[in-house]
């Protein structure tokens, strides 16, 4: 059995290849923040306190067109709505931890952190220190997102246009790397089918609401298939 140090630390090295792909983005973020009339310090309060990538793109967006502040949280709120997913399926993992646990757990939540510590928790060991591991990767992508928001903030004026140069893709390559050992069975893949198209399809709704409407018909799409399949 893993001590709660070597969990820690496996899940630091683990998270790692997310955090590769997670550079880019943050560069960007830091750069778009100074760009579009933030203040240094509220750059940096956003990477710090929301510490969620396309919550932030879009408050930085509605903050440079003048939206009111409440509009703004509404809708990072509706965004970050996916976070309940996650946190439902993580519940049976961390049910017994202390709230001194579960507070922090649920502030590192992020799409990256979510793939890595579930994977994790997934094994069947007997383990007592998993959330040492969930603990070690969240932290780890935090100080990483910390850090490129300010090397992007930094640096990131002294670039042409960076914004040009579609380093935001490697976050997608990032989620696709993400999702791709999970799918296993006919239903999952039929799932991811259904919630990219339809992803696709409502991209062009307002507030990125397309978002939530897709990861709805995916599980809608998974668990009617695997009823269908599986009786």
């Amino acid at each position: 059995m893993r001590s709660p140090a070597a969990e820690f630390w496996a899940g630091a090295r683990d998270v790692f290849p997310l955090i590769v792909g997670a550079i880019p983005f943050g560069l960007i973020f830091g750069t778009l923040g100074i760009s579009s009339g933030l203040s240094m310090g509220g750059t940096l309060g956003l990477s710090a306190i929301v510490f969620a990538g396309s919550s932030q793109f879009i408050a930085v967006s509605m903050i440079a067109a003048g939206s009111g502040g409440l509009l703004v949280v509404l809708t990072t709120f509706i965004v970050n709505l996916r976070h309940l997913l996650y946190s439902v399926a993580l519940v049976p993992y961390v049910k017994h931890l202390p709230q001194s646990w579960k507070l922090p757990i649920g502030f590192f939540l992020t799409d990256e952190s979510f793939a890595i510590a579930i994977r994790r928790y997934e094994e069947r060991d007997r383990s007592s220190f998993k959330h040492w591991y969930y603990l070690g990767a969240a932290l780890a992508m935090y100080s990483n997102w910390q850090f490129s928001t300010i090397l992007g903030i930094a640096v990131g004026q002294m670039i042409p246009d960076a914004t040009s140069w579609g380093l935001d893709f490697a976050m997608s390559v990032t989620f696709i790397g993400m999702i791709i050992p999970y799918v296993k069975t006919k239903p999952m893949g039929i799932a991811i089918l259904v919630a990219g198209s339809v992803a696709l399809m409502a991209y062009s709704l307002p507030h990125k609401l397309g978002l939530m409407v897709a990861a709805i018909a995916g599980i809608s799409a998974g668990v009617y298939s695997e009823r269908i399949i599986h009786g």
